[in-house]
């Protein structure tokens, strides 16, 4: 049983439960989708745009090339490495509706995590833009990779603006470093081999397996969540119930600054795509005055964001003179909407930013506030067909919090229950059985049910560190310093920025006298992607422990404990 008290105070008009079977797989979404809405604009990215119509015909053709791969058949599991690009919800779409597995790469990983991540797989065939190819090269003989497709930024817009992206790209700005991958497949060769040959339509099942969506669960080095293609259909229909109350379907306009490879923007594109909304894809959202020129051009309805880039927009030149008149619907989540952000937000756009909690293992969303609600501290209210139990160590159910009093007896981990709840982990029983029990997904963060029915995050159980809504684990960072030559030992842990929510924090006992922050860090980038290097590093003669020679974690964030 689960406390469902929530019941009480649900939204208005929101059903409490949704049909995850409406469609049979994601290509039959798509399809029926592609053919309602196949005259209006599905995506924009860097000055072209494409129809529902013409991505149906484009990620017809990238299916077929891959059906046409040797050793390529149902079930294979194919990478994507790449940032918001027209390629990618083309190779995205055609790796579905070829019936097999789409594996999403941050393209700013490290030649350590590519490998990882692609042998844990066992991918056989990838999409790459080609400014992360030299990355790709280090490990590729390393990895099952038998087919590697590459593409350059510019090789969906038309000629002869292609030409001089590509051109600016390489040559200009030299932001491709060299690279040499025998055998390689350019992207366009690959479209164009697929439409000329025949596509060979796929049974796929909604127990089929979507996406191995890497994460680092709630503890240790990455796993592949294993998310069906009912996991992410239930997803698209709870999500979609929960934002797009006035949405009219094949007008709206959505901005999309998240990565797709981030299961936060992936499942929100399929959302919006049900309802033929046209995604503008930013590629580059750290380019905040190009961003701020970007939106001045459309007349969006709906963004999605995590709290840095909200507080980044906001301190941005021109973004306060924006037309936020069409503005319906903002969601953060991936990490807390700081109070003071959200207020000034409210502000400056006229609408409040919607907070929204999920995980990676839960494709992603499991509850959030009711749309037009100030900023309260908490995560809202469960999604239709979601069970949310608040438990304590030996898993019994913990009653719900008056609002006066001691929190702590309310206080425990938040589990989780619902037709979006993972799989489990690719071929790692081991953890799978250590995060599921009797249909629940424990998700590791501690919190509390308020009497009125909404949820709230107090903590962590695990020692996390969410940075700009990425997960890091200090476990892995401290495997990595850990072997520097220089480190005797070294401990890890989250602390607060101002910029990013929390940064890395390592302190280190050196081995070598002479080791310096600079050589640290030059260490780190050649391992670690950026989001992952520590911001602070302390040298301490020693590290807190427990007797038994555990790391006190909690002592390495006080300088004074030093």
């Amino acid at each position: 049983m689960s406390n469902k008290i929530w019941l009480k105070n649900y939204p208005a008009g929101m059903p409490f439960e949704i049909d995850p079977d409406l469609f049979s797989s994601i290509p039959d979404l798509f399809e029926k989708t592609a053919a309602r809405f196949a005259d209006r604009p599905a995506f924009h990215n860097l000055g072209r745009t494409i129809s529902y119509g013409e991505l149906e015909r484009l990620s017809r053709a990238f299916a077929a090339f891959l059906q046409g791969l040797p050793g390529l058949t149902k079930g294979a599991r194919v990478a994507i490495m790449a940032p918001n690009l027209l390629q990618y919800p083309v190779a995205l779409l055609g790796i579905l509706r070829a019936g097999m597995v789409v594996v999403n790469v941050n393209p700013l990983y490290t030649p350590r995590e590519v490998e990882h991540q692609l042998k844990d797989a066992g991918v056989k065939a990838i999409v790459i833009v080609e400014n992360f190819a030299a990355v790709l090269q280090q490990v590729l003989r390393n990895t099952p990779v038998e087919h590697v497709i590459t593409s350059g930024i510019g090789d969906m817009l038309s000629a002869p603006k292609r030409w001089l992206v590509n051109f600016i790209i390489k040559r200009v700005k030299k932001m491709v470093p060299p690279w040499r991958i025998d055998g390689a497949i350019p992207f366009g060769e690959a479209l164009a081999r697929g439409a000329a040959s025949a596509f060979k339509p796929v049974d796929v099942q909604t127990e089929d397996i979507a996406f191995l969506q890497y994460t680092g669960g709630t503890t240790g080095v990455a796993k592949g969540a294993m998310l069906t293609h009912r996991n992410i259909l239930a997803n698209v229909e709870q999500t979609g119930v929960w934002v797009s109350s006035g949405f009219t379907d094949g007008e709206e306009i959505a901005i999309a600054p998240l990565p797709m490879y981030h299961i936060f923007c992936l499942t929100a594109t399929l959302s919006f795509m049900k309802r033929g909304t046209l995604m503008v894809l930013i590629t580059n959202p750290r380019d905040l005055p190009a961003l701020v020129k970007e939106l001045g051009q459309w007349k969006f309805s709906v963004m999605t964001g995590v709290n840095t880039l909200f507080n980044g927009l906001l301190h941005t030149a021109g973004f306060d003179k924006l037309d936020f008149s069409s503005l319906k619907v903002v969601i953060g989540g991936g990490a807390a909407v700081q109070q003071s952000v959200a207020e000034r937000w409210q502000q400056v756009t006229g609408h409040y930013i919607t907070e929204a909690y999920g995980l990676t293992e839960t494709s992603p969303g499991v509850c959030a506030n009711p749309l037009g609600m100030a900023w309260d501290g908490s995560i809202g209210f469960p999604m239709p067909s979601t069970d949310i139990s608040i438990r304590d160590e030996q898993f019994n159910e913990l009653p719900a919090w008056s609002g006066v009093g001691d929190l702590e007896p309310c206080t425990g981990e938040i589990c989780i229950r619902g037709p979006q709840v993972m799989k489990g982990y690719w071929n790692n029983p081991v953890e799978t059985a250590a995060v599921m029990r009797d249909g629940w997904l424990k998700t590791g963060d501690l919190g509390h049910l308020h009497v009125s029915g909404s949820f709230t995050i107090t903590d962590r159980k695990k020692d996390m560190i969410l940075v700009s809504g990425f997960n890091v684990y200090p476990n892995e960072i401290e495997s990595v310093i850990g072997a520097h030559p220089g480190v005797l030992e070294c401990g890890v842990v989250g602390v607060p920025d101002e910029k990013s929510g929390e940064a890395v924090k390592v302190v280190i006992v050196r081995k070598d006298p002479d080791l310096s922050e600079q050589d640290v860090l030059a260490y780190c980038r050649t391992q670690l992607t950026g989001y992952k290097l520590p911001r602070h590093i302390e040298f301490r003669k020693d590290l807190p422990k427990t007797p038994i020679g555990k790391i006190l974690r909690r002592d390495l964030r006080d300088p004074a404990k030093a």
